[in-house]
């Protein structure tokens, strides 16, 4: 059974995950407004995978007999000078997040709950995957800098990500 303590924890979680979709739809909103489709490709997946990591908290949360208590989501920004800021700020946010997931693994362990151990494992892998993705996009449009070719190119490259389900979300359904 999950104690009080990770259950009001986890339900904070599902409000920073949906917050943080909400960040991602702003972003993508902002560069297809810059005429930048492919970049907000990459942050409207984002979207989506964040919504996907909210439900996965909600589906556990569900299968421990524990209600979900969903709270208003603050406001985001909604502009950015140039793709470069917006993964910065990616970034910069991913890292927060994975704090708060390691919170919930300290939790976790704290209780010896060993269930809820298994199921941050997931998320503890995948910030790891955040954080490095949002680098590497930081040091391409470093490189590219203001160079115009350079920036359309990762555009169109930006535009292949393809949205993929979320293996918890797969064996789910």
């Amino acid at each position: 059974m999950i104690s009080k303590k990770l259950h009001d924890a986890i339900n904070e979680q599902i409000n920073a995950e949906l917050w943080s979709a909400y960040l991602y739809l702003s972003m993508s909103l902002d560069a297809e407004d810059k005429g930048l489709k492919g970049v907000a490709n990459w942050f409207f997946i984002q979207f989506r995978e964040e919504q996907d990591h909210a439900r996965i908290f909600m589906n556990y949360l569900n299968s421990q007999g524990a209600k979900v208590v969903l709270k208003p989501i603050a406001k985001v920004d909604t502009k950015w000078k140039t793709p470069l800021d917006m993964f910065k700020k990616t970034l910069e946010h991913e890292k927060v997040v994975t704090s708060l997931i390691h919170n919930l693994a300290v939790i976790a362990h704290e209780d010896m709950d060993f269930a809820s151990i298994n199921r941050l494992n997931w998320f503890v892998d995948e910030q790891v995957e955040e954080e490095e993705n949002a680098r590497e996009l930081i040091d391409s449009f470093e490189m590219a800098g203001d160079n115009k070719y350079g920036i359309y190119q990762l555009d169109k490259e930006l535009a292949t990500r393809v949205y993929k389900v979320p293996s918890p979300l797969a064996t789910a359904e």
